[in-house]
């Protein structure tokens, strides 16, 4: 299919059994073809001026018109002669210092080339891409606060790892990628089912998808309560019933068929001649095929719907029966609901000491969630965190601060879950407190009033 990426269209096709990191150039017709390294040449370059103090923007140093570069492009001739004809062509190109050339060289190099590297997908790529494009989609979650999470939460191979998200599911991807296809995923997703458009961007392998299990958020509450059931859902696929239902389906039309072809037959005997009769009977013996074919394509759909219906079910019942045991070695929360009332929920599910991180992108929620969960106790080292991100250009003699920095990445709720005991109350424990704590504190009182 036809790739659109930065006003350019491309077809993909001769990219395949390339390694990646390959560099293409963009040919007549949106083919690839690898770039043949060249030696640029720096003679036209070479002489500079010493500022840019006399130099003034107001657009006619160029003496290219927009019309001489369109009959440029559509002569032939690439991207390469343009940008060197642009700056044959400029009046104040030899007055700009040697750094301003680079950069007007750079600029007119992004604009008139066509060339284009395929790297390999990872997590820092894509979710540098989604922070730049699309930051509604993933929650305003920066790459460095997603690269936090990973680390506040442990995420390694062979972990049972509870991920609730809705980041178009780049976290997901991204805790998939670390656990390298080893240990299992459960995700819980709101709605008719879970959202995993960036997840697909990774490219993993089968083997990656095998340990990853889902269930609805919906159902939560019925699991800890024990009255969760998948009786909605078929047990099994039910082809024989359904092979059986066809059939008698099939024969009734079958015999009805014939008598409609009988009834018309003999109608047409008695009014028309002998060739009208026979276009009738070959009309009426199309639409019977026709009729056949849409029985037999509703069936198909029919078993195909059961057969989904029966695999998620099945899929359900081992996701319930991994979150039935309450053993799971970290829990990541990243989404656009209030995080108190799902992280909560989903501690229940966390084994003691075992992270959790919670991602918001406002510091409010999540200072609830603290004041909640410090009230309720089994957690330890809670953390509520930002991160701070500034780019740096790192160039000879002129490294220095990017001029445009993001104003936030959201923030982090971190901590340790512990066991807690829910046999004694909050009051008892406070004052046995009372009574442990200050014991020389209260000798020495008593000393002073004797």
């Amino acid at each position: 299919r036809k790739i659109i990426f930065e006003k350019q269209w491309f077809y993909l096709d001769n990219a395949i059994g390339h390694i990646y990191g390959t560099t293409f150039e963009v040919t007549s017709g949106g083919n690839l073809q690898p770039k043949q390294e060249v030696e640029e040449t720096t003679t036209e370059t070479k002489e500079a001026g010493t500022d840019n103090r006399n130099i003034v923007d107001d657009g006619k140093s160029q003496k290219l018109t927009h019309d001489d570069i369109k009959a440029l492009k559509d002569k032939g001739i690439k991207g390469q002669e343009i940008v060197q004809q642009l700056i044959e062509n400029s009046t104040t190109f030899r007055d700009k210092t040697e750094f301003a050339q680079d950069k007007y060289i750079k600029k007119k190099k992004k604009k008139y080339e066509a060339v284009i590297t395929i790297v390999k997908p990872s997590t820092r790529i894509l979710s540098t891409m989604y922070y730049a494009r699309e930051p509604g989609k993933i929650n305003h979650l920066r790459y460095d606060t997603l690269a936090q999470m990973l680390t506040l939460g442990n995420i390694r191979a062979g972990n049972k790892m509870i991920v609730m998200e809705t980041c178009a599911g780049l976290v997901l991807g991204a805790v998939m990628e670390r656990m390298g296809g080893y240990g299992s995923i459960i995700q819980m997703y709101p709605g008719g089912g879970p959202v995993r458009a960036a997840t697909s961007c990774f490219g993993f392998p089968k083997l990656f998808f095998d340990n990853l299990h889902e269930f609805p958020l919906s159902k939560v509450d019925s699991l800890l309560s024990g009255t969760f059931s998948t009786e909605t859902l078929p047990s099994e696929p039910e082809d024989n019933a359904l092979v059986e239902e066809s059939n008698g389906f099939s024969d009734e039309k079958q015999t009805s068929l014939p008598e409609a072809e009988e009834e018309s037959a003999t109608e047409t005997a008695m009014e028309i001649n002998q060739t009208e009769e026979q276009e009738t009977i070959d009309i009426n013996a199309e639409d019977a095929e026709f009729k056949e074919n849409k029985e037999k394509e509703n069936k198909e759909n029919v078993r195909e719907k059961q057969r989904k219906q029966w695999e998620r079910r099945k899929k359900l019942i081992e996701a319930a029966a991994l979150l039935r045991e309450k053993n799971a070695d970290g829990l990541i929360v990243a989404s656009k609901f209030h995080p108190t009332p799902l992280l909560l929920t989903l501690l229940e599910f966390v084994a003691p000491s075992r992270p959790f991180v919670v991602y918001c992108q406002y510091k409010e929620p999540l200072l609830e969630c603290y004041a909640k969960l410090r009230e309720r106790g089994g957690v330890i080292n809670l953390k509520l965190s930002e991160t701070w991100l500034r780019n740096y250009q790192v160039l000879p003699d002129r490294s220095h601060p990017k001029l445009t920095m993001s104003g936030g990445g959201g923030y982090l709720l971190s901590g340790i879950t512990v066991v807690l005991e829910k046999g004694k109350s909050d009051a008892s424990s406070l004052e046995a407190l009372k009574i442990e704590e200050p014991s020389s504190k209260r000798c020495k009182v008593q000393d002073l009033h004797c």
